[in-house]
């Protein structure tokens, strides 16, 4: 990387712990199992909703044990951490399974960790309770340009934040199971942004969200589209645009999907992209009149947010294992982001600003 004594990437310090993966899909077969690849982690077993699926990743990435279930997998004294890749309406089951455990130290949920905040938070509850450790998937976190965003931000390069903006314009893989919930784009996009905000601004006080439905999504949604404006307590106000129509997809469109964002402060200015969905790396480029005398730097680096960033969501829960302290990403924390989502879906319902006072997780 360029040298400006930034880590857009996490340092390995732990991978000894043994992990067993349920789910098959592109987010496992492309993404988490890329990267253990690439970290050196010990994949020891594979599950997923059919066998064939799952012999066929395991196959591919040398996973010795193929269990017919999730539940056996589970149950495999094998396994000391679970990594689940499982649609939210069945993940809170297979958690729970995984918390009753002996052998189990740790498990790694996907997001949306429930269809409700109200079940989050008792998964959060139950996770306590047991004394084993819950994380939540919040991957972005990892993404090289908000790594390296945030280390700018905590430097005070960019003086008091003043405002931010995360500007989409492209078309998620929406999976097949969305379509038997009514919740779209602000519970599985949206939540990418919105958590991000948060990591790099602390908790906002309030949320404005509209919609509109989006005309290629043919199965019934209540968000398309979808703009969020955010007031943080330290002032700082911000807007998380999704728009997932982006324009007509035809033989002879010129397509310009993307992911822009920027930061405005009082001493400078933090800009880039979002690599994903072009498949090259994230960008940022900044200038401050406190480190840079006011002239555009822009560091370099040659990983991508897929797939490069899950080796850092594994590693910090590993390492949580290991030293017993608490994981970059807590479930405590992803319940905080669940309550900001909850609170954009009612401001749409409701035509109002919500404050996430409203929102009780306690």
């Amino acid at each position: 990387m360029a040298g400006q004594g930034f880590e857009p990437d996490v340092r390995v310090r732990t991978s000894e712990y043994r992990i067993g993966c349920i789910g098959a899909g592109m987010i496992m077969a492309e993404c988490h199992l890329a990267a253990y690849a690439q970290a050196g982690f010990s994949v020891v077993a594979i599950a997923s909703r059919t066998r064939a699926s799952a012999e066929k990743v395991a196959a591919r990435w040398s996973i010795p044990t193929v269990h017919d279930t999730p539940e056996q997998l589970i149950e495999d004294s094998e396994v000391e951490i679970v990594d689940l890749a499982f649609p939210p309406d069945q993940q809170p089951a297979l958690i729970r399974h995984a918390l009753q455990q002996p052998h189990i130290k740790a498990i790694l949920a996907q997001k949306p960790l429930a269809l409700s905040v109200e079940e989050a938070v008792k998964l959060r509850d139950e996770a306590a309770a047991s004394g084993k450790i819950l994380s939540v998937n919040q991957n972005m976190r990892y993404d090289q340009s908000m790594r390296v965003l945030k280390q700018i931000i905590d430097s005070g390069a960019l003086g008091e934040i003043v405002f931010a903006q995360i500007d989409m314009h492209a078309i998620p893989h929406w999976q097949t199971f969305l379509q038997d919930y009514d919740r779209l784009t602000l519970a599985n996009m949206s939540v990418h942004h919105l958590d991000l905000l948060r990591f790099l601004f602390g908790d906002p006080s309030e949320i404005t969200t509209l919609t509109r439905q989006d005309p290629r999504t043919t199965f019934d949604h209540s968000d398309g589209i979808t703009v969020s404006t955010l007031r943080f307590a330290s002032g700082v106000l911000a807007v998380s645009l999704e728009d997932v129509w982006s324009g007509p997809r035809q033989e002879g469109y010129e397509d310009d999907q993307h992911i822009n964002w920027r930061v405005d402060g009082t001493k400078g200015v933090a800009k880039g992209t979002i690599g994903w969905p072009k498949g090259v790396a994230s960008t940022l480029t900044y200038a401050s009149t406190e480190t840079t005398d006011g002239k555009w730097v822009s560091p370099s680096w040659d990983t991508m947010w897929f797939p490069h960033a899950f080796i850092g969501v594994m590693e910090q829960l590993q390492h949580a294992v290991k030293t017993g302290a608490p994981p970059a990403l807590t479930v405590a924390d992803n319940v905080k982001t669940m309550a900001l989502v909850e609170a954009g879906y009612r401001s749409m319902a409701q035509g109002r600003t919500v404050k996430l006072s409203e929102i009780s997780i306690d």
